[in-house]
């Protein structure tokens, strides 16, 4: 979970100068943002380690979960 996400996010979109994709909006927020990006890793890394043998709870990889969050805003705000 990304703090402020909507801010950041509508600060990503603003600083964009070419087409606003989901993909464009992913690169520059790992530029402009890399501390929230490598706090997303870390919860990921550490929500793994402490799963119990055989019981497996599905938790999307941060990538992914990054880009299911931007899309959703480009949905509501583009």
């Amino acid at each position: 979970m990304i703090i402020n996400q909507e801010e950041k996010f509508k600060n990503v979109y603003n600083s964009l100068k070419e087409k606003q994709t989901e993909q464009s909006m992913f690169n520059a927020f790992l530029k402009m943002y890399p501390l929230e990006w490598k706090q997303l890793k870390t919860t990921f890394t550490k929500f793994n380690r402490s799963k119990q043998f055989g019981k497996t709870i599905p938790l999307p990889k941060p990538e992914q979960s990054l880009r299911v969050a931007i899309r959703v805003w480009l949905k509501k705000n583009a």
